[in-house]
């Protein structure tokens, strides 16, 4: 490789802390996602805040209850803290890039239910947030799933 593109290789993620082999607690971190969400889903209690809009408020609290449950997950997962699921974490790469190509359509899926089907019970933005994560779903499983099949360099 040419020294001019060495500084634009992904530099090798942070090994788990060796001190703790379950990994980082996770339990809290789902315990408020789920609180947060379900507030979102079913109380929806929220004030107005300086935008002067419950609904809005509503959402906030709902994103962030969503950013709970991924990091909870993240941390059950992979036994350490963080938010980017590098592929060399990953056990089967290629099985694995399948299943979240499945879930980012299954995601997308229940985006049109929450636009369409379920759309007054749900806040408005639902469906444009499920569409969202669900397209970033396939674009992350798409990418492993290339990255060790059609492109990999081993050969």
């Amino acid at each position: 490789m040419t020294p001019s593109l060495r500084g634009f290789q992904a530099q090798t993620p942070p090994r788990p802390c060796m001190e703790d082999q379950a990994g980082p607690e996770w339990r809290a971190h789902a315990a408020i996602g789920s609180i947060l969400l379900l507030n979102t889903l079913t109380v929806k209690l929220a004030p107005a805040g300086p935008w002067d809009a419950e609904s809005f408020t509503l959402g906030i609290i709902g994103l962030t209850g969503l950013v709970f449950l991924y990091a909870a997950w993240y941390r059950l997962t992979f036994k350490r803290k963080g938010l980017v699921p590098w592929m060399d974490l990953w056990q089967d790469p290629e099985g694995s890039s399948r299943s979240v190509i499945a879930a980012g359509l299954a995601i997308i899926a229940a985006a049109w239910l929450a636009g369409n089907v379920v759309e007054e019970a749900l806040p408005k933005p639902t469906g444009l947030i499920l569409t969202l994560v669900g397209l970033l779903a396939l674009l992350n499983g798409a990418y492993v799933y290339l990255s060790v099949g059609t492109l990999s360099d081993s050969e």
